[in-house]
């Protein structure tokens, strides 16, 4: 039977991916921040026209909501997921029930 453990290098390598994820993370939601907080500023300060027909939403909404959701994923890739640690969790789980 081969021995999927991975080495100390790889642990290591896969920490430090897991790091530049989290950092890049870090970065994307501080741009985030600034940028939505720019745009509701100039929504607020120019009259707060919620636009022409129909449409009863703020304009940066849409910015804040589409962007958001590209925050949240990548918040999910850095903090709450991790690949290879999942195979080793499962591999744990299986080799104790036999």
């Amino acid at each position: 039977m081969i021995n999927e453990q991975p080495t100390l290098n790889e642990k290591d390598q896969a920490l430090w991916q897991l790091a530049k994820k989290r950092a890049a993370f870090k970065k994307s939601f501080l741009t985030y921040a600034i940028i939505n907080v720019f745009l509701w500023c100039i929504w607020f300060f120019n009259g707060r026209e919620f636009g022409s027909g129909n449409y009863d939403w703020p304009w940066p909404l849409w910015v804040t909501l589409g962007w958001g959701i590209g925050i949240a994923f990548q918040y999910r890739d850095a903090y709450l997921t991790s690949g290879s640690n999942s195979v080793q969790k499962e591999y744990d789980k299986l080799k104790n029930n036999i």
